[in-house]
């Protein structure tokens, strides 16, 4: 999954742990959204499994999703496991121009950082 994943042009990433109950509740869910946008790539990162994937990402609580267009971090952090936000977070962006994520993307200091610390895809194995 992780290679479709890093080609795709949006990337949504979840990053949790095997410990978490929550997590392993969510990831059916998860999955079945990959399902319903194939031209996004979807990846479950076990941030113990995979540290190098989100070593730079503050997670302090999961599920964390990191969602991207290209190169760009449009989202990162927490979200409550409810599958509809996340369906409706990926439609918002998809809808948007490239040029209006890009915008939105470097529209603040928080998402400004995140282009440093949360690109997922740059991390992912090839």
């Amino acid at each position: 999954m992780a290679a479709s994943a890093k080609e795709a042009e949006f990337l949504v990433a979840c990053l949790c742990a095997g410990w978490c109950g929550t997590c392993r509740e969510y990831q059916p869910g998860f999955q079945a959204l990959a399902q319903k946008f194939p031209q996004a790539g979807f990846v479950w990162v076990d941030v113990e499994d995979e540290p190098e994937v989100a070593d730079d990402i503050d997670v302090e609580n999961f599920p964390t999703l990191v969602i991207q267009r290209d190169e760009r971090v449009l989202f990162c952090g927490p979200m409550l496991p409810q599958l509809h936000l996340l369906e409706r977070l990926i439609e918002t962006f998809m809808a948007q121009s490239a040029e209006e994520a890009l915008h939105y993307a470097l529209g603040n200091a928080e998402r400004t950082a995140w282009q440093t610390v949360a690109n997922v895809r740059s991390r992912l194995p090839d």
